[in-house]
């Protein structure tokens, strides 16, 4: 186990579980020795959009690595505002171009737009055909998004990306995506760090020797999560995943499961505000 596992994705793509998430993360300089320090320690998953602003600087710090291009996994995602079909293919063209790539592992719709979410998939169907991502799938869909999805999608989405950690753990949108084999990747997996100081956490980190965020990840780990928590900072890029040395028993996974309290960071999907 270590930086280089990975989950098989049901196109058969194989998706390194743990990544780096680089959202906020500012265009330039900090974004570029982000990924490169990242790549450096082992990553090999870098996970960034279109909305973010820095996919010039991800881009430049994979072509800047001395780590070939077919051994780094890419994720962006399409905005809202580049949804519906022919939207989607130039905005698809715009990322490629700003990532300096000719393809792209992973290509997701980031939000569910009422009325354009299946317009903005069949694009994404296109260019997965097309050969220009690898695979392709989706981003905060509630149960009910898929299901509309999966009656009309020609290629099933191979993910689900969702705000997901200790105080929100989608139990709801992780058996619909488990009965569909679609994987669930986290975004805010360390819950921002609101709440390491909560009572679970201290015990289990104690207990294993390890920090809140460590535990965290290590239990999206065994739950077969694909996580890609954010860091600037080297060292704690470090920290972040050094998780392949201690394991949680049935107990603490229990202990985990109990401090679910379906309390979000983000918007709902069914209350986020789409402007349409």
């Amino acid at each position: 186990m270590s930086l280089t596992s990975t989950l098989k994705l049901n196109n058969g793509t194989e998706i390194p579980q743990v990544g780096l998430g680089v959202y906020k993360a500012e265009p330039g300089d900090e974004v570029y020795h982000a990924v490169k320090s990242a790549l450096e320690l082992g990553y090999r998953h870098i996970d960034t959009a279109s909305l973010y602003g820095n996919e010039e600087g991800v881009g430049q710090a994979i072509k800047d690595s001395n780590v070939p291009r077919k051994d780094i996994f890419v994720t962006t995602k399409v905005w809202n505002d580049e949804q519906g079909y022919d939207e989607t293919k130039a905005a698809f063209k715009r990322s490629l171009e700003r990532l300096q790539m000719d393809y792209v592992d992973l290509y997701l719709v980031h939000w569910p737009v009422p009325g354009k979410f299946i317009e903005t998939y069949k694009a994404l169907e296109d260019i997965y055909r097309d050969g220009k991502a690898k695979a392709i799938g989706v981003s905060n869909f509630e149960p009910h998004h898929l299901e509309e999805l999966l009656k009309v999608a020609e290629i099933k989405p191979v993910a689900n990306q969702v705000e997901l950690h200790p105080q929100l753990q989608q139990k709801a949108v992780r058996d619909f995506c488990e009965k569909h084999d679609i994987k669930v990747e986290a975004w805010a997996p360390l819950g921002k760090a609101r709440y390491f100081d909560h009572p679970v956490l201290q015990e289990l980190a104690a207990k294993h020797n390890k920090k809140p965020s460590q535990v965290i990840v290590r239990w999206q780990y065994q739950s077969g999560i694909i996580t890609i928590p954010k860091s600037v900072h080297q060292e704690r890029q470090q920290e972040n995943v050094d998780i392949f040395d201690f394991e949680l028993t049935t107990e603490d996974m229990d202990k985990m499961a109990s401090m679910d309290e379906n309390k979000r960071i983000g918007p709902h999907p069914d209350e986020f505000d789409y402007g349409v």
